[in-house]
């Protein structure tokens, strides 16, 4: 059996190579998949990460698919239907990150509501505009999470040792936190933590009559998706002060914003619609209350090692799939 890697770096070929098992022949890229792809090898197994596009075009070149193995929690970059359709099963890393997403969502939104960024970049440049930097603080403000899962739950217990007061949307509830409808969210949230998945009822669900909902002033936090919000309406509301501040580790279509990905070198392989975002992004990122990271929520050591090690476990599940297997997304 042949697996082919794409968007690995070293240090994961080198532990792959090391703890996969041997039956199974490894082979890497650096790029990402997507449509610029010849199709000139076609293994039983690929894997990928979430700056791969797994349309129907792409996996339809390889002929002996029977496997998909992204090293993420969320698969909005993988078309499920087509793989059901093919009978390719598909494989995640679910909980790599519960902790580390959620340490970052705080990480992020202090630099926001801080300054701390421009601080820094003061001091840098030896300009410390101390009348610029006042920001606001978290105790006794009240936090709404906008799905509770694994992630979203960690974020509820860190707030609780700010001082907050926390509540939470989800359809699956847990005795150990409260929960409201999501138009009562929007009505109370001094901030707001996106923490669900992106499908189809959660695009843009953060839209103009969404946010209209919010208190005057609201915080938004992202760390999900960056589809989950519509970027015209939440550039609208920064401007208007409706969003006080905006903390994104992720925007719509941000593989544009990458300047080594493969998507960027050929126009052919970006949907028209993030030609138009991208200047969009652009303006929001000029926002002196907003704060725009790479993507990067997921990125510590402990968090990568667990998604190689469950990547070695779904290697070893595509030989035993008879046998039982874990980290199965259900189609």
């Amino acid at each position: 059996m042949k697996a082919l890697f794409f968007d690995t770096f070293p240090y994961e070929e080198k532990y792959l190579k090391e703890n996969s098992p041997k039956e199974i022949e490894l082979s890497f890229r650096k790029d990402s998949l997507n449509n610029s792809y010849n199709g000139d090898f076609s293994p039983e197994i690929i894997s990928v990460f979430i700056s791969s596009n797994l349309d129907n075009k792409v996996l339809e070149k390889f002929s002996n698919l029977k496997y998909v193995l992204t090293r993420s929690v969320g698969f909005s970059h993988i078309d499920l239907n087509y793989c059901k359709q093919r009978d390719i099963k598909v494989f995640n890393t679910p909980h790599y990150g519960d902790y580390t997403v959620a340490e970052f969502t705080f990480g992020i939104l202090l630099n926001a509501i801080r300054k701390i960024a421009h601080g820094i970049y003061g001091i840098k440049t030896n300009n410390i505009k101390m009348n610029q930097y006042e920001g606001v603080e978290l105790f006794n403000k009240t936090l709404g999470v906008i799905g509770a899962g694994a992630i979203g739950k960690r974020v509820l217990d860190i707030a609780k040792g700010f001082g907050m007061n926390t509540i939470a949307y989800d359809t699956i509830k847990d005795d150990n936190y409260t929960y409201v409808e999501l138009d009562e969210l929007f009505k109370r949230s001094d901030v707001i933590s996106i923490n669900c998945c992106l499908n189809e009822e959660t695009h843009h669900l953060i839209r103009k009559e969404n946010i209209e909902k919010m208190k005057d002033g609201v915080i938004i936090v992202n760390v999900a998706r960056g589809e989950i919000i519509d970027t015209q309406a939440l550039y609208d509301a920064l401007i208007s002060k409706k969003v006080s501040y905006a903390a994104l580790d992720v925007i719509e279509c941000e593989e544009m914003l990458c300047s080594n990905n493969t998507l960027c070198e050929d126009l052919g392989n970006i949907k028209e619609i993030c030609l138009r975002k991208f200047y969009l992004n652009q303006r929001l990122m000029q926002l002196d209350n907003v704060i725009i990271t790479p993507h990067m929520a997921y990125n510590t050591y402990e968090a990568t090692m667990r998604i190689l090690k469950m990547t070695v476990e779904n290697l070893n599940s595509c030989l035993n799939f008879k046998a039982g297997v874990n980290n199965l997304v259900l189609l």
